[in-house]
């Protein structure tokens, strides 16, 4: 199959075991385009049989694949990197047909696969083991690390290409198989887009096979696998409960990162345009549809006001509408459900007694008859128990909860079962980094917010945020695990 990355290529099979292959059904699924509601390509509706095959090719390849040299897994990682960069304009425009990327979401996200598959492509030769004095007279002790074998991933729909990348790279370059089942919704650049970037670069037959289908009729099949020994999962935090205890009944790893409720914390003395700035992209951008995305503002009384005013100026500004179009910030919503959800959670919280600023419905499109594009949200008078706060509403929605001291913001940031991520601006940095020492998240971020991630920097959750982490050397103990050998060098006496 040539590499063909447009949204008019033949995506009509999966790839199993080194071919492209349709589903044992012969059934496909269709993809809409967010932007105009058309059905823009048919993938593969996968069975529980195409599954099984799946992991039958990654569980015989995987053994080979972990024999390779390092220097051979780190070629075929710096091949697809080199290929993200040559391809990026390509992709792009996949990003924005299926998953409703703008322009901005769609480069944003194919820096951080690149830079994921940059970083992924040094770990073969980090792979070190330990030699451990004992406490036996002759005997050496050899710790090394080995992989754990065949890998699955379960990727989201929102930024599917990089939240796809940041599992399949490094288990790949420490010697794993993967068996990738991407969303529904984003199958192709998710999924298929990846099989086609790693055949290009040269992977063996078997070591990554791409299953697309519905979740509700493989993803039970695709968690509890048998031969899986490692479940990585990004998603929501009730879904990621069920799949973390189907992993769990085969023993197998679970790497979860979950759903967040992230406070942006703007003190008295923080300088207001900075901390608008960051929290306009850090609600608006993507639509809102970032795990990592501010959830909640929380400022301060004295500047609450005004705040609130300048943020609504900044919402109404932002250009909304199509993806397709360059100048789009805020674009479509993935589905019809994501965003019936999020209307309601605003209706609810006016009905609760908040004020709606701006926003708080859908905005025309053209030649669309029920547009996926909601205008950007800000709702004042805001309380963390409104349906706006307390939910993870994965949307360009912005409710602002007023705080009269640093004690009452901490507390109220942390007054959630989410822990994922966060963001303070103040005026000092010393209140700053108190502030986010407090903040009981796996990430914070002083004078930003909370949409940051580095594949060099760990990236994890606390609480109901997820289990396990990703980038850096976390995700590789995640893959990998540690073998005991010792050698007897001299004859060793025995009690009998």
């Amino acid at each position: 199959m040539s590499l063909e990355l447009s949204i008019e290529a033949d995506w009509s099979a999966q790839y199993i075991d080194g071919e492209w292959v349709p589903a044992e059904s012969g059934e496909t699924i269709a993809v809409e385009d967010p932007s105009t509601r058309e059905v823009v390509a048919e993938v593969p509706e996968g069975t529980e049989a195409d599954v099984n095959r799946a992991y039958e090719a990654a569980a015989e390849a995987q053994t080979e694949w972990a024999q390779a040299p390092p220097a051979r897994r780190q070629e075929v990682l710096q091949n697809v990197f080199h290929l993200l960069e040559e391809r990026e304009d390509e992709i792009v425009g996949l990003l924005g047909r299926e998953a409703g990327g703008s322009a901005i979401m769609g480069g944003t996200s194919v820096h951080l696969a690149s830079d994921q598959t940059s970083e992924a492509a040094t770990l073969p030769r980090r792979m070190k083991g330990e030699h451990a004095d004992s406490n036996i007279p002759g005997k050496e002790n050899i710790v090394e690390r080995q992989p754990k074998g065949v890998v699955t991933v379960i990727s989201p729909w929102n930024f599917p290409l990089n939240l796809s990348m940041r599992a399949v790279a490094p288990a790949i370059a420490a010697g794993n198989s993967v068996v990738l089942k991407p969303s529904t919704n984003t199958p192709i650049v998710g999924g298929l887009l990846i099989a086609k970037l790693f055949e290009e670069a040269g992977l063996p037959e078997g070591v990554l096979n791409v299953v697309t289908g519905r979740g509700s009729e493989i993803g039970d099949r695709v968690a509890s696998h048998p031969e899986s020994d490692v479940v990585a999962f990004t998603g929501s935090t009730p879904v990621g409960r069920h799949v973390a205890g189907l992993a769990g009944e085969n023993l197998a790893v679970p790497a979860m990162e979950l759903g967040g409720n992230n406070a942006h914390i703007v003190t008295a003395d923080a300088d207001l345009d900075q901390a608008v700035d960051a929290a306009a992209f850090g609600s608006f951008v993507h639509q809102g549809q970032v795990c990592i995305s501010i959830n909640r503002h929380i400022v301060h009384e004295d500047v609450y006001d005004e705040y609130v005013r300048k943020l609504t100026e900044r919402a109404e500004s932002l250009p909304v509408g199509s993806a397709h179009d360059p100048e789009t910030v805020v674009g479509p919503i993935i589905d019809e459900s994501q965003r019936d959800e999020m209307l309601e959670y605003v209706e609810e919280t006016i009905d609760a007694g908040a004020t709606l600023e701006t926003g708080g419905e859908t905005a025309d499109v053209e030649g669309v008859e029920d547009s996926l594009v909601v205008k950007p949200t800000v709702l004042s008078g805001v309380t963390n128990d409104m349906s706006a706060a307390c939910f993870e509403h994965f949307g360009p929605i912005a409710p602002v909860i007023p705080f009269s001291d640093v004690d009452e913001a901490v507390e109220l940031a942390n007054d959630t079962e989410y822990g994922l991520s966060g963001s303070v601006h103040a005026g000092d940095l010393g209140t700053g980094r108190e502030i986010a020492n407090r903040m009981d998240t796996g990430m914070v971020h002083v004078n930003d917010q909370p949409i940051n991630d580095e594949a060099h920097v760990p990236f994890s959750g606390t609480n109901a945020s997820g289990v396990g982490g990703y980038n850096t050397t976390d995700f590789l103990e995640e893959v990998t695990e540690q073998k005991w050998i010792s050698v007897q060098h001299e004859p060793r006496e025995y009690p009998f």
